[in-house]
């Protein structure tokens, strides 16, 4: 669907069918990998969180989800983010898989022991051959002008997949718990 003299309805159908596109194919193709990446989020003594510009944004969701589900859990610039050690996880998203501060973060991360989890649409890039586990997301990177992954600008479609990726890995972890809805609230903040 062409963006012509676009509405907010065709632009929210445009998104709805390029973000059920890519999760289709990741469906497809990505569940071993997905499984992975639980494992090691279910084996980490605390869980890392950074990416740049809205991937980053993304990633403080999915943060706030996994500290919801009682994960220890540290967004990477904040300033009572610990070092990163062995037995920890770094969780990244790069579209490109070479945005030097994630890249240099990942270096870090492995020299002290800790495994990383990328999301990128370069699987081949130096942050997706480096990581403990890539999950390549099949879309567009923001340079990518002009692509046929997607109509949207400067890499929408890969900042809305790792929303919507960190939410479905919070949801099956949830779910594999135990917990209800009543159980994981305590941990909603409430100094709002």
């Amino acid at each position: 669907m062409a963006i012509t003299g676009s509405t907010v309805s065709q632009s929210l159908q445009l998104f709805a069918e390029e973000t059920s596109g890519v999760i289709a194919e990741l469906s497809r193709s990505s569940e071993e990998k997905f499984a992975e990446v639980i494992a090691l989020l279910n084996s980490a003594e605390s869980v890392f969180f950074l990416g740049a510009g809205r991937s980053g944004l993304a990633l403080k969701m999915t943060a706030m989800r996994f500290m919801h589900l009682g994960l220890n859990v540290h967004v990477v610039g904040e300033v009572t983010t610990p070092a990163i050690t062995s037995g920890d996880v770094l969780f990244v998203a790069s579209g490109s898989g070479t945005t030097g501060v994630i890249v240099r973060a990942a270096t870090t991360a492995l020299a002290e022991g800790a495994r990383v989890i990328a999301l990128t649409t370069a699987p081949d890039s130096p942050l997706g051959a480096m990581a403990t586990v890539t999950v390549t997301i099949p879309a567009a990177q923001k340079l990518d002008r002009g692509s046929a992954l997607s109509q949207q600008y400067a890499g929408g479609l890969f900042e809305q997949t790792t929303m919507l990726v960190g939410d479905a890995l919070f949801h099956t972890m949830w779910l594999d718990s135990g917990l209800s809805a009543d159980d994981i609230w305590p941990t909603h903040a409430n100094l709002e």
